[in-house]
């Protein structure tokens, strides 16, 4: 009974366990900076959406100074999500979970001021990449990777690289930048309704004249040899609408901006996240017009990046139920489960064995005692029997109670006990002497 008891409380306590752990929220580090930047404010209020409601994830963000940074902290397990463009170097383990946005190269030239009273539009010297050849390119952001993807473009353009000078400015710098003589062209790379890139193309139209936007006619080659990249066009009238900049569609690259995760993170943790991410999207778009942007990863394009498994499992509706995760393992338990109460009752009948045997030698003694009580000759012997049953009584039920014997050996002491019990009201009935009274009749004759 005892060790039954033990049993269920073992096993209402696993249960409580399991259902404790599968509910409890997952924590997930998220390195992205530096703060103050559109991913940091992006981050930070998908961490306030996770954590105003009871959602399966939370988000904890790590403050880095850039991209590069974040990725390494990835790279090294310090996070467990990271945010970065994706033709930085990725780790090993890195793979996608959403895209937060697409950033578009963008490379203008200026036509020039035209004269005072002059009615003539001035045409650009620079009407395409081929011309930038020996000339002075002014890119918008210090991070190296805006430059490396103007090599790229210029070396699939056939200019050679060497013969082009790329003098970077921050994105505080618009000004500087417009009003710098030297620069024969601009090139900002970020999402289209980028406020940068806008202020960008109308200080260098104000300062500069009006922009002529480069075609990259190379894109789709450049995107077969670089997965990273995606050939896109750059709609008319983006940046301005009278005059409409571009006044056509310029085609030209694009690079994604990342939410990356360790390869290693579970797929339900990562299937989890994604869900929540894009429950939460349109709300935290209200706070952060730049949420607006995070799109699904496309699992039909080649990309040097895969798409994680928990992540494609919820774009291809093929994520895994609880019981399709968790099945094997509650069969398992079951199975452990069931190994371990057999083992628990035979545990149980080797160290009560003992008290087995007693309870076998109570059964025989007392059919011993059915012979004994119906060959009794006085009540005596039969009231000694019964209080020798008594004590034998007691003894199997004090063994019953702890568990050394079972409902079935119980019975069967029952049933010579009803022998034993038989026996002897037979005997005493046969010992009592019979009473009873002869009556004589006298019989009366009549008198004559």
């Amino acid at each position: 009974m005892l060790s039954a008891l033990a049993v269920g409380f073992l096993v209402f306590g696993a249960a409580a366990g399991a259902l404790y752990y599968a509910l409890r929220p997952d924590i997930l580090r998220i390195a992205v900076g530096p703060p103050g930047s559109d991913d940091y404010k992006v981050v930070q209020a998908m961490a306030d959406a996770f954590g105003s409601e009871s959602r399966s994830i939370r988000l904890l963000p790590i403050k880095t100074d850039g991209a590069v940074e974040s990725l390494a902290l990835l790279g090294a397990g310090k996070a467990d999500l990271a945010v970065g463009r994706g033709d930085l170097d990725m780790p090993a383990e890195a793979q996608t979970v959403a895209v937060v946005r697409k950033n578009f190269a963008v490379l203008w030239a200026p036509s020039g001021l035209a004269g005072k009273g002059s009615k003539r539009k001035q045409s650009p010297k620079i009407k395409e990449i081929a011309d930038l050849a020996g000339k002075r390119v002014g890119v918008i952001g210090r991070t190296p990777v805006n430059a490396a993807l103007l090599r790229v473009i210029l070396s699939a353009s056939g200019v050679e690289v060497g013969k082009v000078t790329v003098t970077h400015f921050g994105t505080d710098q618009i000004e500087e930048l417009a009003r710098d003589p030297s620069l024969d062209a601009f090139m900002a790379v970020g999402p289209l309704d980028s406020k940068i890139t806008a202020d960008a193309v109308a200080a260098t139209a104000r300062t500069r004249g009006e922009p002529k936007f480069l075609a990259v006619e190379t894109s789709e080659a450049i995107a077969l040899r670089h997965p990273r990249y995606e050939s896109e066009e750059i709609p008319p009238s983006v940046f301005n609408a009278d005059p409409a900049w571009p006044g056509d569609k310029v085609e030209t690259l694009s690079v994604s901006h990342l939410i990356v995760a360790r390869k290693s993170l579970s797929e339900a943790t990562v299937a989890a996240f994604f869900r929540q991410l894009f429950a939460v999207r349109q709300a935290i778009a209200r706070q952060v017009p730049g949420a607006a942007h995070i799109t699904k990863p496309d699992l039909e394009k080649d990309t040097e990046l895969p798409v994680h498994r928990g992540a494609a499992a919820v774009i291809d509706g093929n994520e895994r139920t609880f019981l399709d995760r968790y099945g094997d393992y509650f069969w398992f338990g079951l199975l452990l489960l069931s190994g371990v109460g057999s083992a628990a009752a035979w545990l149980r009948r080797y160290l009560n064995r003992d008290e087995r045997e007693d309870n076998t030698s109570h059964r025989a003694r007392i059919l011993a005692m059915v012979s004994s009580a119906r060959a009794a000759e006085s009540n005596q012997e039969l009231l000694g029997l019964q209080r020798e049953a008594d004590l034998i009584i007691a003894e199997t039920l004090e063994c019953y109670d702890d568990g050394a014997i079972e409902q079935e050996e119980l019975a069967a002491f029952g049933l010579v006990l009803d022998l034993l019990t038989n026996a002897i009201a037979e005997r005493r009935a046969a010992l009592q002497p019979a009473s009873f009274e002869t009556v004589r009749g006298v019989a009366t004759l009549p008198r004559g």
